[in-house]
């Protein structure tokens, strides 16, 4: 946590997530245009940024992209505004909400967390519907394998359809799939606009990806890729929203043996 506060001590570093905040996935190059700095400066912010969690970075080809990482501001929150009277900490609240701010112009989410956990831990409680039932509330019929289907369970909706299928897994390495179907029964089960939910359900099948790497000996780190979006995309604005406190849920429950409470399925 000081590393975070001492990152966005510099005002140098808040602009360049302000720019991360109107436009995600930005290059080096990208984030330099219009910042009168030059590109050593820019880099060694960055550095800093990415090591307090504040951005992570994916490859690209031979580039490097760079995103906003919400993951620290969210513990800011549930560490220190929630135990103060908001009066005090309104300065924080309202970095909160800039840089939690969408809809952002990249279509790309990107989320990551470091869990003080390993990562056969992390991967049961990705996979193992004991574990996902507890923070996520949605369970999962399959037996993890690339290319087989997935059926998914949350409360009283069940969503079975062939295009519902695991793309990759790579135990305790990497886990991926499609996201599960937009149908009139999912808006009725969690009292949905059944026009919002057709809308949703027009878009390409979106893709969720989690990566998992040793971070040191105790603590893994995970990111969380959620992808193939359209541009404007409704349901990127609805996942987007959803994901942080799903795995404010799950680091909890892997670190406590318990679930946030206020975040409780």
């Amino acid at each position: 946590m000081d590393e975070v506060f001492k990152a966005l001590a510099d005002p140098n570093r808040r602009r360049l997530l302000d720019s991360l905040n109107a436009r995600n996935g930005q290059t080096l190059r990208e984030l330099c245009t219009g910042l009168e700095m030059a590109r050593q400066s820019v880099s060694k912010h960055l550095a800093v940024l990415e090591a307090a969690n504040l951005i992570s970075t994916r490859r690209s080809g031979r580039e490097k992209l760079h995103y906003l990482n919400a993951d620290p501001i969210n513990a800011i929150t549930e560490r220190w505004i929630t135990h103060y009277d908001r009066a005090r900490v309104h300065a924080l609240a309202d970095l909160k909400k800039a840089l939690e701010a969408e809809p952002m112009s990249d279509n790309t989410f990107v989320y990551t967390t470091f869990i003080k956990t390993t990562r056969e831990k992390l991967w049961q409680a990705l996979t193992d519907s004991a574990f996902t039932k507890r923070y996520w509330g949605s369970s999962f019929d399959t037996d993890w394998q690339p290319g087989s289907e997935m059926v998914w369970h949350q409360q009283d909706w069940s969503s079975k359809d062939p295009e519902q299928v695991v793309l990759e897994a790579d135990p305790y390495n990497k886990l991926s799939y499609t996201w599960h179907t937009f149908d009139p029964a999912f808006a009725e089960a969690f009292d949905m606009n059944p026009d919002d939910v057709a809308a949703w359900a027009r878009e390409p099948r979106s893709h969720v990806s989690f990566e998992l790497e040793q971070a040191s000996d105790s603590v893994v780190k995970l990111t969380v890729v959620h992808d193939n979006f359209p541009p404007n995309s409704a349901v990127r604005e609805g996942i987007s929203g959803g994901w942080p406190s799903i795995l404010s849920n799950l680091k909890t429950l892997l670190e406590t043996g318990e679930v946030l409470p206020d975040l409780a399925v």
